[in-house]
């Protein structure tokens, strides 16, 4: 099974490294880290990560992976980024996403009349890309795995180890990462964060929603 797993710059490392833990002890699993070079893709919190194959060299894959971050912006805007990501994700078997990952792929108009999740602060942006936007952690609507803030992005690779090779792989992969998750917080999301929290964290979001709001319609994807 060949996993593709996009690298754009400025990425958010834990939509990538997190699934990517899981992903690649699937048996049989090749997955390659796909960018435009193999030059080192820094992502937004620093850490570079080097690709292991550019887009000429996987222009097939079964499962196609892709993060989110503060560069998904400007990936919207890569023309060869998104001309991998339409044809890649045609061919593909499983289309899947972490974070705003999701918009990526709605922009390649690969979300089109399907259920999708992404980050909180950014869910409702989905219907400007004609997907069905769901407050859930995970959402799996036929071939399309999409999860949603960052951390989630290990919850929805763990659908996707059990979508392809059975909840057995999957169960046994999430018992070998001890993946049991005691937060010491009860603040990872608006429905059990504080009020005022979440208003502040939104308003920290909000210039980047807009941005990204702005990009969607000038793309003009939904359905009407």
């Amino acid at each position: 099974m060949r996993i593709g797993m996009l690298l754009f710059p400025q990425l958010t490392q834990l939509d990538l490294t997190g699934p990517h833990e899981v992903l690649a002890r699937l048996p049989g699993a090749e997955v390659a880290l796909v960018a435009r070079t193999r030059d080192p893709v820094v992502a937004e919190s620093g850490l570079a990560i080097l690709p292991s194959a550019t887009f000429a060299d996987v222009p097939e894959v079964d499962v196609v992976f892709v993060p989110g971050g503060a560069g998904q912006i400007a990936a919207i805007e890569d023309a060869a980024t998104m001309a991998w990501l339409r044809a890649a994700g045609a061919r593909a078997r499983w289309v899947t996403s972490a974070c705003t990952g999701a918009l990526l792929l709605g922009a390649a108009g690969l979300l089109r009349g399907y259920r999708a999740t992404t980050h909180w602060a950014f869910v409702e942006l989905l219907a400007l890309v004609g997907a069905t936007p769901v407050h859930e952690r995970v959402v799996v609507d036929r071939d399309r795995i999409t999860g949603g803030g960052v951390t989630a992005g290990i919850d929805a690779a763990l659908a996707i180890a059990a979508a392809t090779c059975g909840r057995n792989v999957a169960e046994a992969i999430q018992l070998q990462l001890e993946y049991d998750p005691a937060p010491a917080f009860g603040a990872g999301h608006p429905r059990s964060a504080p009020p005022a929290l979440v208003e502040r964290v939104r308003a920290q979001l909000r210039d980047r929603y807009e941005e990204r709001a702005a990009q969607l319609r000038r793309l003009g994807l939904a359905v009407s």
